[in-house]
């Protein structure tokens, strides 16, 4: 499908995207203070079901940006944002946590790759928290349509991919989980 011919209007104005930017950042708060208090170890032993409901959430944002017109900042020029974020103990703590399912194995592009390629959740959670904040940046300092291209960049070329994989991955785990009915079990 062509670009041209994709998503739905949006006044080409910086301000006509306002409302856009308004739910995205929304959105990416919300994702990003639910990943930080499960990797801080909030939320029990429901850390798997809620993840999958953080990444879900967050990739129905990034659906939204895939579905709307492309985003042209003026001059094609992106300002700076400053020092990339310390994500390391995000990081960290959702590996602690995912510690049993943080590695796996995944298709990175079934359209030109065949084979696996090795991920981990925490790496996949992180970058798209690192991807978010930098779109924060731009949106907290009053550029909103530097944040929405940015969010819609990285939403195509890095964190949507990552949030897919990492949605299969949860899925595949609650599912595990839900389904697998050990054979003591079914002979009680």
């Amino acid at each position: 499908m062509s670009t041209a011919n994709r998503g739905t209007p949006a006044a080409p104005s910086g301000e006509g995207w306002n409302p856009l930017a308004d739910r995205i950042a929304g959105q990416a708060r919300d994702f990003l203070d639910g990943v930080a208090a499960l990797a801080h170890g909030e939320g029990g032993d429901e850390a798997v079901p809620l993840l999958l409901l953080e990444i879900s959430q967050i990739l129905l944002a990034g659906a939204q940006l895939g579905a709307s017109k492309d985003v042209i900042l003026p001059g094609n020029w992106e300002p700076d944002v400053g020092a990339d974020p310390d994500l390391d103990t995000l990081r960290s703590g959702l590996a602690r946590r995912l510690a049993d399912y943080d590695d796996y194995a995944e298709l990175f592009d079934p359209y030109s790759d065949t084979g696996l390629t090795a991920f981990r959740l925490s790496d996949d959670l992180a970058a798209v928290a690192a991807d978010l904040i930098h779109g924060l940046q731009h949106y907290e300092a009053g550029r909103s349509l530097e944040a929405l291209w940015w969010w819609q960049y990285s939403y195509v070329n890095h964190w949507g991919t990552h949030g897919s994989a990492a949605l299969r991955a949860l899925h595949a785990v609650l599912a595990h989980a839900m389904l697998d009915v050990s054979e003591e079990s079914t002979l009680a």
